[in-house]
């Protein structure tokens, strides 16, 4: 037959678990203790509200102190105190928790009560080898208790002298655990975990300098502040409060740009306030600058889930009691309420951005570059918060002028739409290296954005996404008349024949550029225009920069950049030069030129014999080899002859030169050359 019966949970086996794997910091216990005091103090309070205690709740607080010689650490507090049976019920059960049993007959008065679990105290033996509780109950008649255990299964119980009310934990510290009992380390832990505790934290008195050292005053001295700035309302703060706040959390930082105070009471509580810092670097993305409180309790800086990944940029403070802890609150669970939260956040951060950009247009435009990485950053990872920016994000043009997205569509649509209805936005990413560009584009009328930030690769691809028939050019990827071609009228000048003299004629005397392949093209632009223009195609300079930043795309960043050498067909010098090799290799190209058209006759007729796609007879196999091999070498011969005329013409030299020179590509050996070509040409 089956039996039934009760797992046990004893003290043998509970409290090495408690002392090892609970905390994942022994100095937890500190902040569990305090808090636990706190609650104390604010159950009298919510005592005192529903008119069950009578006396005086003005001077609540809790006490930290330390005494080396006796090697002892004590928290005490002015609270609700415990009975006898209070503390069996509470202590000597583990994991009942008081706080919860309180909350559930007070829930709809009780003052923010911290613990939930009801094993905040036993953090105490983590670093204690002895714990004692002195404690005195707040209802009338009530004897003061004693409690002592050394974190065996065994303790000791009984009355005990204590005049006030409230209760005095009182550790005394394992010997390897004394780092506890230095007044600069209890400090620091003290502002770390309680700093915006709700009642007043003591520990020792504050210091002044008499007789040429510090001594103590009779001033206490009050490690937090019991109202933080997000416990009260955004009406009753001024910048400065807001300032200040901010410099005392993050010290040694320049003024943040704006911040949103956040205050909600429905579906879920949750209170903060996050700024928006100057970043000084691009992608500058610490996880640890929100700082997650529990009831004005710290908790962790650690909050992925509660705050996207992409607003960890922002600093501050945020605080829920409906954030899901781990037992030991030090961590969060997932939970769909910090999905909610999380939502809220995104769309808050929208609004108050939105706001700005609508009511202070002047002074956003003032920031957008301090927070363009943001907020681009932002719309590449939320599809939510994308859908926003897209209404108050800005472009900037080479002149500085900011623009709305629809507003800058608007602007540019008469000129620059081209003639498959696309909307051509060109942008530079360097304003003095692309200069003759973006000079080209402003003579024709154009405008040009800047795009020189970390994510702007990425941002114009997804604006591609976003608006319809709407295009993203770089200025210098192709000669201003084919960036935007309205109609097909620029065609090449040159015959055939002088296409091919002309690309060998510069291609071959191209110099060394590492991690550069280059082509040479064609294009009629104006003759006022630059004779030799070098050009990188969109796609792929695009692929190879997102490349950069993006896994799985390190494809595209071992490929060499591929630019276009294009020669304008109605410059006038570029006109010369190809007419003069025509002429000066036209008694050498001319007889090989016969024989390539006769060879190329010879090899058509023989695959004219391939009437059935079965291949060319057997006995013409070797015939066509033969006379597709000298083909090839009467196409090298006459490429040779047109390399040894163009190493001798210092013309098509030099133009390469200028080409190269105006894209910062002439470095080295073939700056050294250029230089002394051109004072040889002054000459």
């Amino acid at each position: 037959m089956p039996t039934k019966g009760t797992i046990g949970v004893t003290t043998n086996n509970i409290f090495p678990v408690i002392k090892k794997f609970l905390y994942s910091d022994h100095e937890i216990f500190l902040r569990e203790l305090v808090s636990n005091a706190v609650d104390a103090t604010q159950k009298l309070k919510t005592l005192s509200g529903a008119g069950e205690f009578k006396g005086s709740t003005e001077d609540l607080k809790v006490n930290v102190s330390v005494d080396k010689e006796a090697g002892t650490l004590t928290v005490s507090d002015s609270g609700i105190g415990m009975t006898a049976e209070e503390i069996d019920k509470y202590i000597n059960q583990i994991a009942f928790s008081g706080a919860e049993e309180f909350l559930e007959k007070y829930k709809d008065t009780a003052n923010a009560i911290i613990g939930h679990f009801g094993l905040g105290f036993y953090s105490a033996f983590m670093v204690a080898k002895k714990v004692e509780i002195r404690t005195l109950s707040w209802q009338e008649g009530a004897k003061a208790v004693s409690w002592t255990c050394d974190g065996s299964p065994e303790f000791e119980m009984g009355e005990c002298d204590k005049a006030e009310r409230g209760t005095d934990i009182i550790l005394t510290l394992d010997d390897d655990e004394k780092e506890f009992l230095e007044t600069a380390r209890i400090e620091g832990l003290l502002r770390k975990y309680c700093r915006f505790l709700p009642v007043p934290i003591i520990f020792g008195k504050e210091q002044e300098w008499k007789d040429g050292k510090y001594q103590d005053t009779d001033k206490d001295k009050v490690i937090n502040d019991i109202e933080p700035l997000w416990s009260r309302m955004p009406t009753d703060l001024k910048d400065e409060d807001y300032l200040k706040f901010y410099h005392a959390i993050e010290p040694g930082q320049d003024d943040p740009l704006f911040w949103i105070h956040l205050n909600v009471d429905y579906p879920f509580t949750l209170t903060g306030i996050l700024y928006f810092p100057k970043i000084k670097n691009n992608l500058d993305i610490r996880k640890d600058r929100i700082q997650l409180y529990c009831n004005q309790v710290y908790v962790t800086d650690s909050v992925e889930g509660v705050v996207p990944d992409w607003l960890m940029l922002l600093q501050g403070v945020i605080d829920s009691p409906d954030i899901p802890l781990n037992v030991s609150r030090s961590y969060l669970q997932s939970d769909r309420a910090v999905k909610k939260i999380s939502t809220y956040i995104t769309k808050k951060v929208a609004a108050r951005l939105e706001e700005i950009a609508k009511n202070q247009p002047v002074e956003f435009e003032k920031k957008w570059n301090d927070i363009k990485i943001f907020i681009e950053y932002g719309m590449l990872s939320d599809e939510k918060f994308c859908e926003s920016g897209l209404k108050f994000a800005l472009l900037e043009n080479t002149d500085g002028k900011f623009f709305k997205i629809e507003d800058y569509r608007k602007l540019i649509e008469a000129e620059q739409t081209d003639k498959e209805g696309n909307l051509i936005c060109l942008y530079a990413t360097d304003k003095e290296a692309q200069y003759a560009y973006i000079k080209a584009a402003t003579d024709k009328g154009y405008d040009v954005l800047m795009m020189n930030g970390e994510l702007d690769v990425h941002f114009v691809g997804m604006l591609e996404q976003k608006q319809e028939k709407m295009r993203f050019v770089r200025v210098d990827s192709d000669v201003i008349d084919n960036l935007i071609r309205k109609h097909d009228d620029n065609k090449p000048q040159f015959t055939p024949e002088q296409q091919e003299i002309a690309q060998t004629l510069f291609k071959s005397q191209i110099p060394p550029v590492e991690k550069a392949e280059f082509m040479v093209s064609f294009a009629a632009m104006s003759p006022d225009d630059k004779p030799v223009v070098i050009t990188q195609a969109e796609y792929m300079r695009r692929m190879k920069e997102m490349a950069r930043f993006q896994p799985g795309m390190s494809f595209y960043g071992e490929m060499p950049d591929m630019y276009s050498m294009v020669l304008n067909t109605k410059h006038p010098i570029v006109q010369k030069i190809v007419e003069q090799a025509e002429q000066a290799l036209e008694a050498e190209i001319k007889p090989v030129d016969e024989e390539i058209n006769a060879t190329q006759n010879v090899v058509k007729a023989i695959r004219d014999l391939d009437k059935d796609n079965k291949g060319v007879p057997e006995d013409k196999k070797k015939d066509l080899e033969d006379n597709e091999k000298h083909l090839d070498e009467l196409r090298k011969k006459k490429e040779n002859l047109i390399i040894a005329y163009a190493a001798g013409e210092s013309r098509v030299h030099q133009l390469i030169d200028i080409a190269l020179l105006s894209n910062n590509m002439l470095k080295g050996e073939g700056l050294e050359r250029f230089l002394k070509r051109s004072i040889g040409l002054l000459k």
